[in-house]
C-alpha cells in the first residue's frame, strides 16, 4: 500500500492507543462509573504524545447502556481538560468505540489538522436501570433497548448466535475449540507481559485491576459439558459465550502532518473505514459485510491482511464472519479475544485498535495492513482497515 493515500494534513493516524484492565461486571471495577474509568486513560494518552490538553479538537466517545448525558464531555472534564475542549458520545450498541474512531478519522480527513482523543468505555456494573413509564406513570423495567421495529425480528443476543450458527453451519465443535484457543492465547499473552504496554494501571478499593477473564483451567473436556444457554439443543453455550465486562480504550488520532509535528515515530494510518447492515435476525455477521465493502474499497484481498481482530461476543458469528471474508480463524486474535478477555459493549471496537497497535510495533513491519472488525445490535458492523508506518 502507498503510505500517504491522502494529503498530509488530512491522513489520519493513529499515534497511541491504551486501555483500562478488562474486568467482569460486578467484579474489581465495580465502584468506578465509566467516566471514572475513562478518565486515566485520556490523561494517559496525552502524556504519552506530548499533545497539549487545550489544543485537543474534540474527545468522541462510543457508549452503549451507560445513563446519557454526554460520558465524552464529563470524563474529558474529569481527566482534567480545560473546559474548552468539547466532547461528543456515540452510540451504534457494541460497535461504538470502532465507530468513534472511525468517525474522529473521518474528521480528519475533513480538513484543519485537528487531534482527536476517540474511543469507548463501558461500565455494566454501574449501567443505570432501565424503564418505562406505563399508563398509570410507574415503570415497567426492561433488560435491553429494543434495537428494531418487531416486524423485522428483534431477537436478543444469544439466540441470534443460535440463528447464525444454524444459518452458517457453525458446528458446537468448532465453537468450544475456538473458545478455548482464545483462553489460550490471552493468557500466554498476559504471561509473557504482552498487553503491559497498552494498560492504564487502575487502583480501586478492590485492588489494583487486571484483566480477569482468561481461565487456566479451561479444558476441552469442561466445554463440553456446558448445556446450551438460548435454546433448546442449541450449540451457543455460556462457555463458548463472552461475558460482560467493564473497561475503557482510546487513542490519539491526528493528521499525519500533525502527528510528525508532535514527534510521533509510528502509527496506523486509516485507509479506510465502513459500516454495514445486515439482516437482524442474524445481527451477528454485520462486521462481515462491513469487511468486505472496506477491503473492496481499498483494493485490498485478504490475504494482504497482516493482523486481524475480531470482537469475541459469540464464538459462532465470530467463526461465521471470518469464514464469510475468507479469513483463517488461526490469523485472528492471536493474544486471544472477548470470549476469554470478556466484551465491554461501547469500549469494545476501541480495544481492538489498541490491541492492533501494540501487535503492529511488536512486529515492527512497516506497511503491514491491519483489519478491525466488529458486529453490533440491530443487524449491523463497522470495519476499519489500517497501516502501520514509521512516520
Amino acid at each position: 500500500m502507498t503510505a500517504e493515500m491522502l494529503p498530509p494534513d488530512r491522513q489520519p493516524v493513529i499515534i497511541a492507543a491504551r486501555r483500562t484492565p478488562v474486568c467482569r461486571t460486578n467484579g474489581v471495577l465495580q465502584s468506578l462509573r465509566a467516566h471514572e474509568l475513562l478518565a486515566p486513560v485520556l490523561r494517559e494518552l496525552l502524556a504519552e504524545t506530548g499533545a497539549e490538553p487545550g489544543r485537543v479538537t474534540d474527545v468522541v466517545i462510543g457508549n452503549a447502556v451507560g445513563g446519557g448525558g454526554n460520558v465524552a464531555r464529563l470524563a474529558l472534564l474529569e481527566a482534567g481538560l480545560p473546559v474548552s475542549v468539547p466532547g461528543i458520545t456515540v452510540d451504534r450498541q457494541c460497535g461504538s468505540g470502532l465507530d468513534a474512531v472511525v468517525l474522529a478519522s473521518r474528521l480528519v480527513v475533513a480538513g484543519g489538522n485537528p487531534l482527536y482523543l476517540a474511543g469507548g468505555v463501558e461500565s455494566t456494573s454501574t449501567a443505570p436501570l432501565r424503564a418505562y413509564r406505563n399508563d398509570d406513570g410507574g415503570p415497567e423495567f426492561y433488560a435491553r433497548a429494543q434495537f428494531v421495529p418487531a416486524g423485522f425480528g428483534d431477537p436478543d443476543m444469544g439466540v441470534a448466535a443460535e440463528n447464525v450458527a444454524r444459518e452458517f453451519g457453525v458446528s458446537r465443535e468448532r465453537q468450544d475449540a475456538f473458545a478455548l484457543r482464545s483462553h489460550r492465547l490471552a493468557l500466554a499473552a498476559r504471561d509473557a507481559g504482552v498487553f503491559d504496554g497498552e494498560l492504564v494501571t487502575l487502583d480501586t478499593e478492590a485492588g489494583t485491576a487486571a484483566d480477569d477473564g482468561p481461565r487456566r483451567g479451561l479444558k476441552a473436556a469442561v466445554l463440553a459439558r456446558f448445556p446450551a444457554a438460548f435454546v433448546d439443543g442449541g450449540t451457543v453455550t455460556a462457555g463458548n459465550s463472552c461475558f460482560d465486562a467493564d473497561a475503557a480504550s482510546a487513542v490519539v488520532i491526528t493528521s499525519l502532518q500533525r502527528a510528525r509535528a508532535l514527534g510521533a515515530v509510528d502509527g496506523l494510518l486509516v485507509l479506510g473505514s465502513g459500516t454495514a447492515g445486515v439482516d437482524p435476525e442474524l445481527l451477528g455477521v454485520g462486521a462481515a459485510a462491513a469487511a468486505r465493502d472496506v477491503l473492496s474499497a481499498a483494493g485490498v484481498s485478504v490475504d494482504q491482511v497482516d493482523l486481524v481482530e475480531f470482537n469475541e461476543a459469540f464464538a459462532s458469528q465470530t467463526l461465521a464472519c471470518l469464514d464469510q471474508v475468507g479469513i483463517d480463524a488461526e490469523r485472528a486474535n492471536l493474544d486471544g479475544g472477548a470470549l476469554a478477555l470478556g466484551h465491554a459493549y461501547g469500549a469494545s471496537g476501541a480495544v481492538l485498535v489498541t490491541r492492533l497497535l501494540a501487535q503492529a510495533r511488536r512486529s515492527g513491519t512497516p506497511g503491514s495492513l491491519a483489519l478491525a472488525m466488529i458486529s453490533s445490535a440491530g443487524g449491523m458492523g463497522t470495519a476499519a482497515l489500517l497501516e502501520y508506518q514509521r512516520l
